[in-house]
């Protein structure tokens, strides 16, 4: 008998999902796979705030959670998952007062867990690489889900975000930011790339956070916000161009067409998960990639547009 079903009606389970916003997106259809197979369970997602907006308006998601284990035990789960396996969640997870505490296997910490999930690989009988959205979904099938085709992850935009886009009319999100200098597209070939587009009479869209540098964007509409707002805007994307990185895993969710240019991360591991998409690889670095093959593989997309009109 799995977990899952020893868990009575009704039950508590919190999940640990700490950092990253592409982690969060990709631990979505785990979760969905979760509600389906026990719509009685209470979940909460203990996710730090700037990322808690990816979980908002979930159906799957009955709560968020501090990230911290005073506020995961005062919910009283019975099952405490952790999918983030650093020291600070491991802890979190040690002390969360929950029955059963679950972790994969090969994190450095175990100790916590009375609930060892083995490799995605053997859960889901296959060799080679997985996805991060199999990988995260692996460990609800090894709880209990029964095992089935992973699917989209899953975003939802409020009413009030919706209604308050700035932007009208068909448009294209480019994200030319990421987290280390090795992952970004040089900044004046996302211009180049953004007058081109311009010529498809579709506006290019800048999407940028808070603290970045947006100087060499000023003749372009820069659209900075919240995650949510965030979210509402690729929601309605005609494409997506960016960097490896959160946004690029957003669009994917909305099933926005979109091109993602991979610098040192794996594509197999990473790439935009159930969304017709066109990877750019640069494996000499992303600042020989030329515009032309960004161009060409929005050729390709836009084809798959016009055969499905």
């Amino acid at each position: 008998m799995g977990l899952l079903e020893q868990l009575p009606a009704g039950s508590r389970v919190c999940v640990i999902r700490l950092r990253s916003m592409g982690d969060c997106v990709l631990t979505t259809p785990g979760l969905s796979l979760l509600k389906r197979a026990r719509p009685d369970l209470e979940v909460g997602v203990a996710v730090e705030p700037r990322f808690a907006a990816i979980f908002d308006g979930n159906p799957a998601v009955s709560k968020i959670i501090e990230p911290n284990w005073m506020a995961i035990r005062r919910w009283k789960p019975k099952l405490c998952l952790n999918l983030h396996g650093g020291s600070r969640s491991f802890w979190m997870t040690l002390l969360s007062g929950a029955k059963w505490r679950a972790g994969f296997a090969h994190h450095y910490f175990t100790f916590a867990y009375n609930v060892k999930i083995g490799r995605a690989q053997s859960i889901l009988g296959v060799r080679g690489v997985v996805h991060t959205a199999e990988h995260l979904a692996s460990a609800f099938f090894a709880l209990g889900v029964p095992i089935s085709d992973v699917p989209r992850a899953q975003l939802f935009v409020r009413d009030k975000e919706m209604n308050a886009l700035p932007v009208q009319g068909r448009y294209a999100v480019l994200h030319p930011f990421a987290a280390t200098p090795e992952k970004r597209w040089p900044a004046e070939k996302f211009c180049e790339l953004a007058r081109f587009l311009s010529l498809w009479k579709m506006e290019p869209v800048i999407l940028a956070g808070a603290e970045d540098d947006v100087s060499a964007f000023g003749s372009h509409r820069v659209f900075r916000g919240t995650l949510s707002e965030a979210k509402a805007l690729v929601s309605r994307a005609s494409l997506f161009v960016g960097n490896d990185s959160g946004p690029a895993h957003m669009a994917a969710a909305f099933g926005i067409r979109t091109v993602v240019l991979f610098g040192p991360s794996k594509p197999a591991i990473w790439g935009p998960w159930r969304t017709e998409s066109e990877i750019v690889v640069g494996p000499d670095g992303l600042a020989d990639v030329p515009v032309s093959r960004v161009v060409s593989a929005l050729e390709r997309l836009r084809s798959l547009e016009e055969a499905h009109a």
